[in-house]
């Protein structure tokens, strides 16, 4: 299946910005299952000055802006062909070593309340664990917009009750961890089935299962991901693979737009 995206990100100033930096990760790579066609990264108000591929291999771009710009726009877009391959993207490959995904970060701390869920995993197999691991994570904590920010670590959003796919992949990450399982976040692209308009990009896990490689799971939706998911970054959690992130110098207020289409 060939994949059509557009990610148009637009950020508004109400005075003048005299300086910002912004990193960007959008640009999705040739892996197992998804073949880039074609992609562009336009920026409007800002300038690129360095283009990179970061210790977790993501393709990475740091664009500045100069000039007492009052408006940013960033645009993604491009085709990707997309094969379902269960789930497994394959090998460790990238510069991080395969155990520093074992390893805690503040937002993927395996509290008392993850370490249970952790603790109540059955399986015959690892990927019949992940997979359970994935159903008990839903089944405790309801997918619910706007429920949580992105500063909620996996312990929090366990005990609020609910929360979005990035708190779904976050206390996978930490539960996985816990299981002796190395685990990755994934951001990326899922195209709808019931609408081609989106607002944010969305967000899975990996866990990578001796023999296999990495295995993704998309707890939010309780699938592996299929032909419909697009791979943009991976890093130990939603900071390492954040698809836009960036400071800036001034009092200014910002509004931000982001719009999104995914579509056959």
């Amino acid at each position: 299946m060939r994949l059509k995206i557009s990610h148009r990100t637009q950020y508004s100033y109400d005075a003048p910005l005299a300086y910002a930096l912004q990193r960007l990760r959008l640009t999705p790579q040739n892996a197992r299952g998804q073949t880039v066609a074609s992609w562009t990264v336009e920026t409007r108000g800002a300038s690129e000055e360095v283009r990179f591929f970061d210790h977790f291999a993501n393709d990475t771009r740091l664009v500045s802006i100069t000039g007492e710009a009052n408006v940013i726009e960033v645009l993604a877009q491009g085709e990707v062909d997309v094969q379902d391959t269960a789930g497994i993207t394959g090998a460790h490959s990238g510069f991080a070593p395969l155990w520093l995904f074992n390893h805690e970060t503040p937002l993927t701390v395996a509290g008392p309340l993850v370490s249970e869920i952790a603790q109540n995993v059955q399986g015959a197999s690892d990927v019949e664990s992940l997979h359970a691991l994935s159903h008990l994570i839903r089944e405790k904590v309801a997918y619910t917009l706007g429920s949580t920010v992105s500063t909620t670590a996996a312990e929090d959003a366990v005990l609020r009750g609910e929360g979005v796919c990035q708190d779904h992949s976050h206390i996978f990450l930490a539960a996985s961890r816990k299981l002796g399982y190395p685990a990755r976040y994934v951001s990326g692209y899922l195209m709808l089935d019931a609408s081609k308009d989106q607002v944010a990009t969305h967000a899975w896990a990996e866990a990578y299962v001796a023999g296999l490689g990495w295995v993704a799971f998309d707890v939010s939706n309780g699938i592996s991901p299929d032909e419909r998911y697009v791979r943009l970054a991976t890093g130990r959690d939603y900071r390492d693979a954040m698809p836009v992130s960036g400071i800036r110098l001034g009092q200014a207020q910002e509004q931000l737009e982001v719009h999104i289409t995914v579509e056959q």
